[in-house]
């Protein structure tokens, strides 16, 4: 048997928090019961800013309940920020640590697979979930186009992979010594190269209220992910100033080729429409290479991750 601590990130989740909270406790009472880890086993909720009463709650429950503790953010940091807070602050009494999303659309009985990976030697496991069938045509369309992007640009990321994984302490230990301030946990962790599984699940309906993660955070995430894990962007701009340079030696000889033949240089129409075509590649590599910058510019900074405001456990606020 092993201490398993569950990590769960919390931002604005009032509707379903007290369901959610005693679904976990019922979940870890029943492993508790069938002796697959240790009475000792927490829940660590992590409250990312929330501006609604997720706060409140917790805080009550976290001052009744033993096995829940509470961790709280002085401003909201983002999701995978919410996560490393937990799983560092677990790795120091936890064999193994499993992150789940508060809304549990992630299915907890996949947790009982989890525990078997890991005793058979897993130091990481993944959970994957089965299908897309639950998302819209736009979720399903946009997670397609950005798997299919990671994979192209070289990262080695898992389709539909979730932030749904158990790790043991001695990945933990090893997560704590990446410094970077940009987290894309899901490309992260694969680097490692502990050795790994993977455990399908379904994925369910939410309960009540509605996703945290708008599209300016997935784009957000997608962008982190792909200049954290790669740099084939920069290449891409390299190779596309080149393309340009050659469309620009054929414009000269187009030109001088029209001027010789016809005595009259080219129209107006050619003028714009290459302007446009080098002003656009132009401002295109810019942006590539101001993202790149950008990051080494905040990961020069050294800021924290994360800033806890208090940890509330068994009647207990530090």
């Amino acid at each position: 048997m092993l201490t398993l601590y569950l990590v769960v990130p919390c931002y604005n989740e009032e509707e379903i928090m007290e369901c959610s909270a005693r679904t976990l406790l019922n979940k870890m009472n029943e492993l508790v019961e069938n002796r697959l880890i240790l009475e000792d086993s927490k829940i660590v909720f992590v409250n990312d800013g929330s501006k609604d009463k997720t706060f409140e709650i917790l805080s009550s429950l976290c001052r009744n309940e033993d096995r829940c503790v509470l961790i709280s953010f002085t401003k909201n940091f983002g999701h995978q920020n919410a996560i490393l807070a937990g799983m560092m602050f677990s790795r120091e009494f936890a064999d193994a640590v499993i992150t789940i999303d508060a809304d549990l659309q992630q299915d907890i009985h996949a947790i009982g697979e989890f525990l078997s990976a890991y005793e058979k030697g897993c130091d990481v496991v993944y959970g994957v979930r089965k299908d897309r069938d639950s998302d819209g045509l736009f979720k399903k369309a946009s997670a397609n186009l950005f798997y299919g992007l990671m994979r192209l640009l070289g990262c080695d990321v898992l389709a539909n992979s979730a932030d749904y994984r158990l790790m043991s302490r001695k990945a933990l230990e090893t997560l704590s010594e990446y410094s970077e301030a940009n987290l894309f946990l899901r490309g992260l962790i694969p680097l490692m190269g502990f050795r790994s599984d993977i455990v399908y699940f379904d994925v369910k309906p939410r309960e009540g209220g509605k996703s945290k993660y708008s599209l300016k955070k997935m784009i957000t995430l997608a962008i982190d992910g792909i200049t954290s894990l790669s740099i084939k962007p920069i290449r891409f701009v390299t190779f596309l100033g080149l393309g340009m340079c050659l469309f620009a030696v054929f414009m000269i000889i187009f030109s001088i080729y029209t001027w010789v033949h016809e005595g009259a240089v080219p129209g107006y129409t050619t003028t714009v429409i290459s302007t446009w075509l080098v002003g656009g590649a132009i401002l295109l590599s810019e942006g590539i290479i101001g993202e790149y910058i950008g990051k080494m510019y905040f990961e020069t900074k050294k800021r924290p991750r994360y800033i806890i405001d208090s940890v509330i456990y068994g009647g207990k606020k530090t």
